[in-house]
């Protein structure tokens, strides 16, 4: 699909053809429209690299000047996915006419842009265009990695009151959110690094200190991850280890319990070998009673040994 929109007093409205200093938004573009844009100039090298699930964050620049960025941003798979959070990349194209923006899945990074409630963007200014475009992507992580932690938090609070493998599978799952922003972040940062040395984007000083911004907000979001994923690494140790020494504890009781039970078993087994027994045990009218009275101290000794050594 592709969507074209030009500024109109610092807001963005949508257009039905392409046009000089306007801005082309390809999701998950057909063939023809992957034809039509290579018609427009783009090469087609950076449509097909957009589109690459494994891309690479990194910056590249033809000869004529047509210059790639291509970022990681996030998106939301569902809680019912075996990864809620991942990250794909995005691929930002600069030319001399155009600012494209291809992606494989329409995302929220781009949706707030083409909502037309973003003010103060001009699609003529095409580096600062493409700068307001990574900041949005880099706040992205945050805002996701918010989104993440109030679960984690809902799932602690589950966590303490079932103590159950579900919770700690949930948990699991946020983990591998979590080594995929770290890992996208970190390309990020290189990709970022490259395009503030790039004399394209040190012409005005608003682009310097906006790359300066996304910079820092960058590596705020790295250091979040990073401490989010280690609290969420140790609570999972933790937990997984009381659980764990609650299994130990209640197969500790079961134990207990079925030795003190085995106690009557044993004695009685007695009786019924082919062993010759003193005639009074077979007589005398009180000596099941009597036997049944063994039974049940030997039973309240093997409790009282097992209560102080705390074997319960």
């Amino acid at each position: 699909m592709l969507r074209y929109y030009k500024n109109k007093e610092l807001v963005l409205e949508r257009l039905d053809e392409a046009v000089a200093n306007c801005w082309i938004d390809a999701i998950n573009p057909t063939p023809d429209e992957k034809k039509f844009l290579f018609d427009l100039g783009i090469p087609m090298d950076f449509i097909t690299y957009s589109l690459d699930v494994d891309e690479r964050s990194r910056i590249e620049e033809e000869d004529n000047g047509t210059m790639l960025i291509i970022i990681r941003i996030p998106y939301y798979m569902g809680e019912k996915e075996n990864i809620p959070y991942i990250t794909i990349p995005l691929g930002i194209i600069l030319t001399d006419k155009y600012i494209v923006t291809v992606c494989e899945k329409s995302t929220d990074t781009i949706e707030v842009f083409a909502s037309g409630k973003t003010p103060k963007l001009s699609t003529t200014k095409r580096n600062r265009f493409a700068l307001q475009i990574l900041m949005r992507g880099t706040t992205s992580f945050l805002d996701d990695l918010r989104t993440i932690n109030k679960n984690m938090d809902s799932l602690e609070d589950k966590l303490y009151a079932s103590m159950q493998n579900t919770e700690l599978l949930e948990m699991l799952k946020y983990q591998k959110s979590y080594v995929y922003f770290a890992q996208s972040l970190k390309q990020n940062e290189l990709a970022l690094f490259r395009i503030s040395k790039h004399p394209s984007f040190k012409k005005y000083e608003e682009d310097e200190d906006l790359i300066e911004d996304v910079i820092v907000e960058n590596t705020q979001a790295m250091d979040m991850t990073n401490i989010s994923a280690s609290i969420l690494s140790n609570l999972m140790d933790a937990f997984a280890s009381v659980i764990s020494n609650n299994l130990n504890v209640v197969m500790k009781l079961l134990a207990s319990v079925t030795i003190i039970l085995s106690i009557p078993s044993i004695i009685t087994g007695f009786f019924g070998m082919n062993i010759n027994f003193p005639d009074i045990i077979e007589t005398h009218d009180f000596a099941m009673i009597a036997i049944f009275g063994v039974i049940v101290l030997f039973m309240f000794f093997a409790i009282y040994i097992f209560q102080k050594k705390n074997w319960f």
